[in-house]
């Protein structure tokens, strides 16, 4: 029976969590398993790795395959490492204390480049804290300030508005504007209808019949027509 060590998925949708399992390679991705080693998180930064050393260790040690991921999770936490250590000392390239030293030194190197990255996310975190912080507070900052503005510009409408009203109130009250009767009383508008008297003279057009008695007066030569045909007659 091939054994692999390899992952076995929990967790919600979107939201994986990976336990890592030694299992049957013909067995299901979640179905049975033979012993579970550790665990994977890659939903935090960094992703959060626990693994039982020892039991790994052994399994590698009987000849356990592993899947890609879990290969990359064991160099990660130095299992792999610390097999290759142990094949070292049983071919007698250097002792177990040797080998035990190598590692350890190789896990303090590791642990401290773990570390300054923890460190690195942890100040770029506060770092961005405060600049939404200080961001925030200018906003507030400029919130506050234009309702300074607001409000003073509403006491200057009204300040405004009252003394418009003081000064509508002084007019009315004011007697020079009741006494100016100037415009209304004005006689030269009054006078004005000398050029609508005008047409009372006209009537001289209507006087030109006057003529017509000339036309009239004509019979007067009828009667010395008449002394003619006397004369003719005797």
């Amino acid at each position: 029976m091939a054994t692999r060590l390899r992952l076995q998925r929990h967790g919600k949708k979107g939201k994986p969590f990976y336990h890592v399992v030694a299992a049957d390679a013909r067995a299901p991705r979640d179905g049975r398993f033979i012993e579970k080693v550790g665990t994977y998180n890659p939903n935090t930064n960094p992703a959060t790795i626990e693994v039982n050393h020892d039991r790994a260790l052994h399994w590698l040690q009987v000849g356990a395959e592993m899947s890609d991921t879990v290969r990359a999770l064991m160099k990660y936490k130095g299992v792999v490492y610390h097999n290759h250590l142990l094949n070292g000392v049983k071919k007698g390239a250097f002792t177990e204390e040797e080998a035990q030293k190598r590692f350890e030194q190789w896990m303090a190197e590791k642990n401290a480049k773990v570390q300054s990255k923890v460190d690195a996310l942890a100040s770029a975190s506060d770092k961005e804290k405060a600049a939404r912080l200080q961001a925030e507070q200018e906003v507030n900052a400029a919130r506050e300030a234009a309702q300074k503005a607001a409000e003073l510009e509403a006491v200057a409408a009204e300040a405004a508005e009252a003394a418009g009203e003081e000064a509508v109130e002084g007019d009315e009250e004011s007697p020079a504007a009741e006494e100016s009767p100037a415009a209304e009383e004005s006689p030269a508008a009054d006078e004005a209808p000398a050029a609508d008297e005008a047409p009372a003279e006209e009537p001289a057009a209507e006087e030109a019949p006057a003529e017509e008695p000339a036309a009239e007066e004509a019979p007067a030569d009828e009667p010395a027509a008449d002394d003619a045909e006397e004369k003719k007659e005797d």
